[in-house]
């Protein structure tokens, strides 16, 4: 099934518009009616706009925009799936609220109103309603992208070097009510590891630049060389408390394991962040960083059969003690209907950087949703530590998961408060 933001027929058209003064929305006070559509779902919201003038007119009212939003943020959030296969580069979502356990829920194409222009991408991120897809062939072009109003906006091309590594997050900054993009480029040079006698490559220099989405400005502004390197780096900076946030390790003795790195929008600065107190659980682990429920967290995957997760949270921001282990789930690895289809070289080659398991989110029943890197989804009951395998009718069989929360926010507008 797709989402159709097309109108209807010229004839559908006029027989709703002939209706509208049976429909009674004219009687309604303005701040009533945009309370009702408020509550709707992204999906129904959008298709109410072909119903009749006057909805249209109320979908389109700017105060609409915060008043849906501030509802969205309180119910379930949609899954958007960046297809593998069948279909590669193809994205598509469900929506988790009013669904039992995905039984009910339908996957929905989304048609990408740029896709000729960028026929392979990377999802770096969503925020607020906005999804950032990176050019992954020629890795020259970003996009700023609504995928339920289809606005757009490409970002301002800049030089490329064959040598470079460049990664990028969308955030949202509060006060000023603008989207901000963050670029980091890492120009390398090649040296040759006297332990090892072989070739290796080191980050030569470094930068990074801002770009302001509706400030007028149509430009990357520079801002520095990156003090740190990410040498784990995921498609896009995680966005939580109004920060950017990459992970990477340490060197020494002294600063070993997990490091938190953060970008503050507001001052535009790269800083440290207290991780959490691990004790002996730097050897033998993998660390990822994630997102629940507003807080930061920062989850623990340990090596070998027992495969356990933890899930730490950091309960007021950027103080060392207020990080809590909230969760610890036992391992499992549900079994996959996509091995046979693993051993595609091209497309596991794709998939290979992934982690074994993410954790996406917590829904509103408490249940937290895991994504196997295998192409599979699972809920985990805290209260009783059971799994269970959900699927959505339609799912792609590999994918890569962006939990988002549809909205009608706009790219170069701020949001009004």
């Amino acid at each position: 099934m797709e989402f159709n933001m097309e109108k209807p027929s010229k004839k559908r058209d006029c027989k709703l518009l002939e209706e509208k003064q049976t429909n009674g929305i004219e009687s309604f006070p303005t701040e009533l009616a945009l309370d009702i559509f408020s509550r709707l779902s992204i999906t129904s919201l959008m298709q109410s706009r072909f119903a009749c003038r006057s909805w249209q007119n109320l979908s389109l009212d700017r105060n609409l925009v915060s008043l849906h939003f501030s509802q969205v943020v309180k119910h379930d959030p949609l899954l958007i799936f960046h297809s593998d296969f069948p279909i590669r580069n193809q994205l598509c979502f469900a929506e988790l609220s009013g669904t039992n356990d995905g039984v009910n829920a339908v996957v929905k194409k989304i048609k990408i109103p740029f896709s000729a222009f960028m026929p392979e991408f990377i999802v770096v991120g969503s925020c607020n309603g906005l999804l950032c897809l990176r050019d992954s062939l020629y890795k020259d072009s970003v996009f700023i992208y609504n995928p339920f109003t289809n606005e757009y906006k490409e970002l301002p091309k800049t030089m490329q070097h064959q040598d470079e590594t460049v990664l990028y997050g969308l955030g949202y900054h509060q006060e000023t009510k603008r989207y901000k993009v963050v670029k980091i480029v890492y120009y390398w040079t090649a040296g040759i590891d006297d332990h090892r006698a072989r070739m290796i490559r080191t980050p030569r220099t470094s930068k990074s630049q801002v770009f302001v989405l509706g400030s007028g400005y149509y430009t990357w502004r520079n801002i520095g060389k990156v003090p740190y390197y990410f040498d784990r780096p995921s498609p896009g900076g995680l966005f939580t408390n109004g920060r950017l946030h990459w992970q990477t390790r340490g060197v020494s003795k002294s600063a070993c394991g997990l490091i938190i790195i953060s970008f503050d929008l507001t001052d535009e600065k790269f800083k440290e962040v207290p991780r959490p107190d691990f004790s002996s659980a730097d050897d033998g682990c993998k660390y990822l960083l994630a997102s629940l429920r507003g807080c930061l967290c920062a989850v623990v995957y340990k090596y070998g059969l027992s495969r356990d997760l933890d899930i730490w949270i950091m309960k007021e921001y950027n103080v060392k003690e207020s990080w809590i282990k909230e969760f610890k789930i036992q391992g499992n690895v549900p079994e996959s209907p996509s091995t046979k289809v693993l051993q595609l070289s091209r497309i596991w080659r794709n998939t290979c950087y992934r982690e074994s398991v993410r954790v996406l989110c917590i829904l509103c029943n408490g249940e937290i949703l895991l994504e196997y890197k295998e192409g599979k989804l699972a809920l985990y009951n805290p209260a009783s530590g059971r799994y269970k395998d959900i699927t959505f009718k339609g799912m792609p069989s590999i994918f890569h998961s962006i939990v988002h929360f549809g909205s009608l926010n706009q790219i170069d507008l701020p949001a009004k408060n």
